[in-house]
C-alpha cells in the first residue's frame, strides 16, 4: 500500500524541493532539520516511505525519490504552488504570506477545486515566487539557472525564482521591486543594475535566495 498521509506527503515534497534547484541529495539529518522534527521521527517515516516504494535509501545515507515517489511529490508541489498563486492573485495575500497557508490547504482541498482554481487563474506555469508549477502528469519545465550569489560580476539576465523560505527577504525584495521577471546586470558583488538604470544593493541572504538565468 502506498503511504501518502499528510505527514508523508510533507516528507516527499521536502525531499523533492531539496534537489529541485541543485543536485546534492538530502540526508536524514538535514530532512529532520528542514521539517523541524526529531531524527527518530525521520527514521520511522523513512522506513514507511521506503516500504511503500516511494523513496530509496541506505542506512545513514542520502534519500532519493523513486519514480512513484517523484510523481506523488510533484502532485503535492502542484497543489501547493497553485494555492499560493490563488492566494496572491485572488485573495489579496502578499507573496511573503502564502507559504504557511498553502501548507495547510494543500492537504485538504479536493482535486475538483484545485482544477477550478487552476482554470480561474488561467493555467499559470509558475507560482508567485517563480517556481514552476508541475503539470498534472508530474512533468516540470525548468530553465537553466544560477544562484545570484554565485554569478560573476558582469552577469546579465532575468530573475527566475526566489526562495520563499525567508519572508523577510521576500519583503525586502518586494520593496526594491525585484521579483521573477526582473531584468538586471550584476555590476559588483551584491549590486545589481535594473533595466531602468537604477542600482540595488542586495543582502547576502537575498543573493543566496535568488536564481537567475544561466
Amino acid at each position: 500500500m502506498t503511504y501518502t498521509t499528510g505527514a508523508g506527503e510533507d516528507y516527499l515534497k521536502t525531499i523533492y524541493a531539496h534537489t529541485e534547484w541543485q543536485t546534492d541529495l538530502i540526508t536524514p539529518s538535514a530532512l529532520a532539520l528542514r521539517l523541524g522534527v526529531a531524527p527518530s521521527s525521520v527514521t520511522e517515516m523513512v522506513k514507511k516511505l521506503a516500504a511503500s516504494g516511494l523513496i530509496t535509501h541506505v542506512p545513514y545515507g542520502p534519500l532519493a525519490l523513486t519514480d512513484a515517489g517523484r510523481l506523488r511529490a510533484t502532485a503535492v508541489v502542484r497543489r501547493h504552488r497553485l494555492i499560493e498563486s490563488w492566494l496572491v492573485g485572488e485573495m489579496g495575500y502578499d507573496w511573503d504570506q502564502v507559504h504557511d497557508e498553502a501548507e495547510i490547504l494543500e492537504h485538504s482541498i479536493s482535486d475538483r477545486l484545485l482544477e477550478a482554481i487552476n482554470a480561474r487563474l488561467g493555467f499559470p506555469t509558475h507560482d508567485p515566487h517563480g517556481d514552476p508549477i508541475p503539470a498534472a502528469d508530474g512533468s516540470v519545465v525548468r530553465e537553466p539557472s544560477v544562484l545570484l550569489a554565485e554569478a560573476a560580476v558582469g552577469h546579465a539576465g532575468i530573475v527566475l525564482r526566489i526562495s520563499d523560505r525567508d519572508p523577510l527577504v521576500l519583503r525586502e525584495l518586494a520593496a526594491d521591486l525585484i521579483g521573477p521577471g526582473t531584468e538586471f546586470t550584476l555590476t559588483a558583488p551584491l549590486t545589481i543594475r535594473l533595466a531602468d538604470g537604477q542600482s540595488r544593493l542586495v543582502t547576502p541572504a537575498a543573493a543566496a535566495s535568488i536564481w537567475v538565468t544561466a
